[in-house]
């Protein structure tokens, strides 16, 4: 059995491998409390790293004790003050009650939460883990670029856990059979020729000795090559390398009526990075078309989708139609998935409702994979929310959902863009 101790410097990273199996490990945890975190962020800080607190008791392993064995005879002592099925008052808390929100015991002890920080890589993984744009199919394979990992080899160098044993007990043998290979030779020779010497009648004392003291210094020499050595070390190389998807553009259309209060907007801003941030990591190259609107809708850049302070009346369907137009104009149904989502408060003239509803299932439905509709309001749902229900009660590829505050931002937004079995088998990125 061959035993490998690792003596080299640790790196700056060294203890990546733990960190992942820790991460690993308390995944829902962590996923739980970057839910939390989304909540507490402003709008401009959503894409840095976090700071993750998990209570003490959930990381707690179970511990295996040594029994006393053997057999054992044990007298419990009666009792004459309870029957089963009485109810034990809690004994009165010993020492001071702290004003704090600890979790400090009655006996005065306690643990505090374990608290540790995540990067912006770590953050947005699991921030977007187990998403994908629903109902992506393959109609031209450029653009979107999709990346599987694979094997790519091996390398002298890498973290303990992609260490190949067999690939590196080979080169130790290589190395070994190359330095030791012509001693190994002549060590035989002379052995050979020791026991030709031995085996003859006359005296040769002296050339004995000579060749034993010879074949003693070769077989030194062959032990002080080492069995195993960091150039035999050979680590799996893994690579990524991309493959074809489809071409994709999404649809980003906001309200900005004198309706949407600031903090309204907010949200939807909220929202959008998230939707924004998703779309970048997730996949390469995806179009992305702002879209403003009041009483007229607008294309704009990034920057101005979500820094304008232009407002006005509000016309919803102003920005439909103006999406309608983009997608005849550069979007074909047959080269493109198109997907939208829409933000709103749910304010809008009760005679543009149905003209909303008209041309969602006319013009847009038929050629968008999927087209998500977030109302922002505490109020109660006016005719555009009505109008939009109808729509998500007789298409598949339209759901509408409503969010009253920021905590709700991120679970909606999960549950939006969760990625299903279909999504997986038809090129949804895994």
């Amino acid at each position: 059995m061959a035993h490998f101790i690792d003596r080299r410097l640790n790196s700056k990273g060294k203890s990546t491998v733990n960190r992942q199996r820790f991460l690993r490990r308390y995944k829902q945890q962590i996923k739980r409390a970057v839910s939390d975190a989304v909540g507490q962020r402003s709008v401009t800080d959503l894409e840095s790293g976090e700071e993750i607190s998990i209570p003490a008791r959930d990381i707690k392993e179970p511990v295996f004790h040594t029994g006393s064995g053997g057999q054992r005879t044990v007298v419990h002592p009666g009792n004459d003050q309870f029957t089963a099925g009485d109810k034990i008052d809690r004994p009165p808390p010993q020492g001071g009650q702290g004003q704090g929100e600890g979790e400090a015991s009655d006996s005065g002890e306690g643990e505090d939460e374990f608290v540790f920080s995540i990067s912006k890589d770590e953050y947005l993984d699991l921030l977007f883990d187990d998403l994908a744009l629903p109902n992506l199919k393959r109609n031209q394979f450029d653009k979107v670029i999709q990346y599987e990992t694979y094997r790519a080899g091996y390398q002298t160098d890498g973290v303990p856990s992609n260490l190949d044993i067999v690939r590196s007990l080979k080169g130790s043998v290589a190395r070994r059979i190359a330095l030791t290979g012509s001693s190994k030779k002549l060590l035989r020779e002379k052995e050979a020729e020791l026991a030709l010497l031995k085996a003859d009648k006359h005296e040769n004392t002296l050339a004995i000795l000579a060749l034993e003291k010879e074949i003693e210094a070769l077989k030194q020499k062959i032990a002080r090559v080492p069995f195993i050595d960091t150039f035999d070390l050979r680590f799996k190389n893994y690579d990524k390398r991309p493959i074809p998807t489809s071409k994709a553009v999404m649809f980003c259309l906001m309200d900005v009526s004198g309706s949407m209060d600031q903090a309204t907007k907010d949200m939807a801003k909220r929202f959008y990075i998230l939707l924004y941030l998703f779309l970048t990591r997730t996949y390469e190259n995806v179009d992305v078309v702002y879209i403003r609107h009041h009483t007229q809708a607008k294309e704009v850049d990034e920057q101005e989708f979500f820094y304008s302070q232009e407002t006005g009346g509000t016309i919803v369907s102003s920005a439909l139609k103006l999406m309608d137009e983009i997608v005849k104009e550069r979007y074909m149904e047959s080269d493109w998935n198109i997907y939208a989502a829409q933000a709103s408060d749910g304010d809008n003239w009760a005679d543009d409702s149905p003209m909303c509803k008209n041309i969602l299932m006319k013009d847009l439905l038929p050629v968008t994979r999927y087209f998500a509709y977030i109302e922002i309001t505490e109020r109660q749902h006016q005719s555009l929310w009505r109008e939009y229900q109808n729509v998500e009660n007789q298409c598949e590829n339209f759901v509408c959902k409503h969010i009253q505050s920021v905590s709700d931002i991120y679970p909606v937004f999960r549950e939006l863009f969760r990625k299903s079995a279909q999504d997986t088998t038809q090129g949804g990125l895994s």
